[in-house]
């Protein structure tokens, strides 16, 4: 009885661990893999019982997949090894937009639709052979289009409606436009992910000297889209909150937005403060150097940008401009999507790694353990905090 007792409290894998990095995201998937190989390689990080699991005594847990395209257009998907029981995680980004494939006789980038259609031939590739499905969709595809103002339709929520369909048990973004679109599968599994803990890492590495008190810092949301977020960071921190909202012109669309007439500040002076902005993307980048512009207008001192996704589907040229100009001091992205390879050289772009964190949700999942922890890092940024204001003090 003890010893039955004792098995089942030993957290055991749901089945083998099998990872498949799309085309796309691969140097992600590479990056993922290594941190769970080195977990299962090192005894003091796991059980040795989780290690001797049929499925773990293995060089990598990449499964080896192609998805072919005719020379019409059309594809289809090869998985070349076998999955059956696996615990099946997809790694899919649908932002890559380096990759291209050969349509009458033309090299066409992928979009997102490509990258969506590929996700899908995957899942009905495994044949309902795999014990249980994961999609991990860092970048929500058609996230933006996750509500209907008119007669339009709403792309995200039939994607997810499509994955649920096809057998796909759980659904992982990180920091989706608007998370309420999982009310499209209520019976579902969504997981949308913060960044936070590793935003706050990556920019206290990279100002050391960073004061975090109400005199010297503040966070401004860029919108009221963005406003929960900045919240948090407020709190975590202990700083003053300020807010920006975008009067449009709801007359005309251009390029599929209305555009902004004007942003409107709400909120204590930011003069002589630095101000840490975050958001969950920057596609053209030109409100969020709108709002910089702003910011220099009243007086603040340096301006730190945070996105979880940089886009940068403009180009990067205007914000080497705008550094230039003495507009903002940092930018920080993470790598959970493409970044062209010009963006990492520029000294105003910062990488935040995901790579670990990632590993760790897909460990944790993997072994049927809660992911309360991990997706609520209070007491980690806490820790981080603390450990940057004792640098300051010594120093």
């Amino acid at each position: 009885m003890r010893e039955e007792i004792r098995d089942w409290q030993t957290p055991r894998p749901i089945g083998p661990l099998g990872l498949v990095a799309m085309n796309g995201c691969d140097s992600l998937g590479r990056r993922v893999n290594e941190y769970l190989v080195r977990w299962t390689e090192e005894p003091e990080n796991a059980d040795q019982v989780l290690i001797a699991y049929p499925g773990y005594e293995r060089e990598s847990f990449l499964l080896p997949v192609d998805t072919p395209r005719f020379s019409s257009g059309e594809g289809k998907a090869v998985i070349r090894e076998t999955i059956r029981g696996y615990d099946l995680y997809i790694l899919c980004d649908v932002t890559n937009y380096s990759k291209t494939y050969r349509m009458y006789g033309n090299e066409v980038p992928f979009s997102p639709d490509d990258y969506y259609q590929d996700l899908k031939r995957i899942i009905a590739a495994t044949a309902n052979k795999a014990r249980r499905i994961v999609v991990v969709m860092p970048y929500l595809y058609e996230g933006r289009q996750h509500r209907r103002s008119s007669r339009e339709s709403l792309d995200c929520a039939v994607m997810l409606q499509e994955l649920q369909a096809l057998g796909v048990d759980h659904i992982i973004t990180f920091d989706a436009h608007d998370a309420r679109v999982q009310n499209a599968i209520p019976t579902g599994s969504f997981e949308s992910v913060q960044a936070s803990y590793q935003m706050l890492k990556a920019l206290f590495r990279k100002e050391p000297k960073l004061r975090i008190d109400s005199k010297n810092l503040m966070i401004i949301s860029p919108d009221e889209g963005a406003i929960n977020r900045n919240i948090y960071y407020a709190s975590v921190l202990g700083l003053d909150l300020g807010f920006f909202y975008k009067r449009r012109d709801y007359t005309k669309v251009i390029n599929g937005r209305n555009p902004i007439i004007a942003h409107e500040y709400l909120g204590e002076s930011v003069e002589g403060k630095d101000v840490f902005i975050a958001d969950d993307m920057i596609a053209t980048g030109d409100s969020m150097l709108d709002l910089a512009r702003e910011l220099k207008k009243r007086k603040c001192r340096r301006i730190f940008m945070a996105s979880t996704f940089g886009l940068f589907t403009s180009g990067i040229e205007i914000f080497n401009h705008a550094y230039a100009e003495g507009l903002f001091d940092y930018v920080l992205c993470t790598n959970l999507t493409y970044l062209r390879p010009e963006l990492r050289e520029q000294p105003w772009f910062v990488e935040v790694d995901m790579a670990k964190y990632l590993a760790l949700i897909i460990a944790t999942l993997n072994h049927d353990r809660s992911l309360s922890p991990l997706l609520n890092p209070i007491q980690r940024i806490q820790k981080l905090i603390a450990g940057h204001i004792k640098n300051l003090e010594n120093a």
